[in-house]
């Protein structure tokens, strides 16, 4: 019914309107876009078959933005970080690579956080992104650009990356659907900074999308070869699924406590799964789970199979020119001279704080190797958890300072492996979204998405902000 340019100028137009109030497209690519949406024209009027043209180029002439941290040719590569402003990407990243070739049309990069390791996303090279359901407050990190962008309807799909709750918290805070795949499937090569050693065990990239049915398409693509292992094929029946739910983490202290909002959101969930499909929701406390931060921070820092160190925090903020001095940075940053952003300091410090107790460190290692077994048994073939994805709604700027450690409820998934997805429940009492995690055993990414298109229909999925 529409030409693709028509599409593309659509999009290129909301960019324009609302990019100057949230900040989240740091560098556009609207020519080339243009371009290439009149080479899909072109390819439509030829007159290949649509059969052909489905499967061939799967997301033809779809309108992508992707994370500032990927490879995307022609583009700025500097995840925040002032050293690297003047690096222009030579190549695309395996992802961008592959959602080109089934026809995608990148817009531009977005914003994320300082080398991707905060949950506000802002830096020394770009400033701030702000929610387009509140510009008072965060859009989450570090794929926070691609929350507020999608959020904001200026773009359909999204490229994140995710060793902590990046894609996940972005589209909790933004009213977004986010899923971070089961690890070891989707490419991670490409980005900045990439994982190395145990880390690339963390690592995920995954989509970010505005619409449920968008995931699983996108995820396919994004897997290539490797999604096979992914059971997409497989019919799901939820009315077979074994559902559990946790309403928080036990308790810990590092760690806010769950909103009542997100709380009753959650028990809306439950209520509506019980009385729609006539299946009982287990509750379920796994007492581990109060330890989530410290077992993420041990096992992000431990030693790989080989024996190999984790890569320094501190190394990657100086990316291979001196090495930075955290104590140093702090007391520049305190008279406003230093190139990086409080939370990148705060990072640097901890870091030499966890690597100081070697035998606390082996002991929460364990604990996160035995969670994982706990959780795979429960969760088993067929089972899906409820769990929350942040115990706040969106904060305001600058207040994750004072909380640094709420990551911790999306940061545990990473390192037990499990493939999640951030589903979003409507809009709370300051109209501010509201959403679950679900969570399901490795290779189970079928049946958390399969819930997440369930959900959807039932609670209204993405919102449009009404400020903007």
């Amino acid at each position: 019914q529409v030409t693709c340019i028509e599409v593309v100028e659509a999009y290129v137009e909301r960019i324009k309107e609302v990019n100057p109030l949230i900040n989240a497209v740091v560098k556009d690519r609207f020519e080339e876009a243009l371009q290439e949406a009149q080479q899909v024209d072109k390819l439509l009027l030829e007159g290949a078959g649509d059969d052909y043209l489905e499967e061939k180029f799967p997301l033809l002439g779809v309108p992508i933005t992707v994370k500032e941290a990927f490879s995307v040719y022609g583009m700025p590569n500097t995840s925040g970080l002032v050293n690297r402003r003047n690096v222009i990407a030579t190549s695309d990243a395996t992802v961008v690579s592959r959602l080109k070739q089934a026809g995608a049309i990148p817009l531009g990069v977005t914003n994320c956080s300082e080398l991707c390791m905060w949950y506000e996303s802002s830096n020394r090279v770009y400033g701030r992104t702000n929610n387009p359901y509140d510009l008072q407050r965060i859009v989450g990190g570090s794929s926070g650009g691609e929350g507020s962008v999608l959020a904001a309807a200026c773009s359909v799909i999204g490229v994140g990356s995710d060793i902590g709750g990046s894609i996940r918290m972005p589209a909790f805070f933004n009213g977004v659907f986010g899923h971070k795949p089961t690890t070891g499937v989707v490419p991670n090569d490409g980005q900045f900074p990439d994982a190395h050693g145990v880390r690339t065990s963390y690592l995920c990239t995954g989509p970010m999308c505005r619409y449920a049915e968008d995931l699983e398409p996108v995820l396919r693509v994004m897997a290539g070869p490797g999604v096979s292992k992914l059971k997409l094929n497989e019919k799901v029946s939820l009315e077979k699924i074994k559902f559990h739910c946790m309403d928080h983490d036990g308790g810990s202290i590092f760690v806010s406590p769950v909103d009542k909002e997100i709380l009753q959101a959650q028990k809306k969930v439950v209520e509506h799964l019980e009385s729609d499909l006539g299946v009982q929701v287990q509750r379920v406390a796994i007492h581990k789970m109060k330890y989530s931060f410290q077992i993420w921070s041990a096992m992000m820092s431990s030693k790989d199979s080989e024996g190999q160190e984790a890569q320094r925090f501190t190394d990657l903020l100086g990316d291979h020119g001196k090495p930075v001095w955290p104590l140093w940075e702090l007391m520049k940053w305190l008279v406003g001279m230093s190139s990086h952003t409080l939370p990148a300091i705060a990072l640097g410090l901890t870091e030499k704080l966890v690597n100081l107790n070697v035998n606390g460190k082996a002991k929460l290692v364990s604990m996160g190797k035995s969670l994982q077994e706990e959780m795979e048994a429960l969760l088993g073939p067929d089972g899906v958890l409820l769990y929350p994805s942040h115990p706040t709604i969106a904060p305001k700027h600058h207040s994750p300072i004072c909380m640094p450690f709420n990551f911790a409820y999306t940061a545990i998934f990473n390192v037990l492996g499990l493939p999640v997805t951030q589903c979003p429940l409507g809009l709370g009492s300051e109209g501010l979204p509201l959403g679950i995690q679900l969570v399901a055993a490795a290779y189970n990414d079928h049946l958390t998405l399969a819930v997440a298109r369930y959900l959807e229909k039932s609670f209204g999925g993405w919102v449009l902000p009404g400020k903007i």
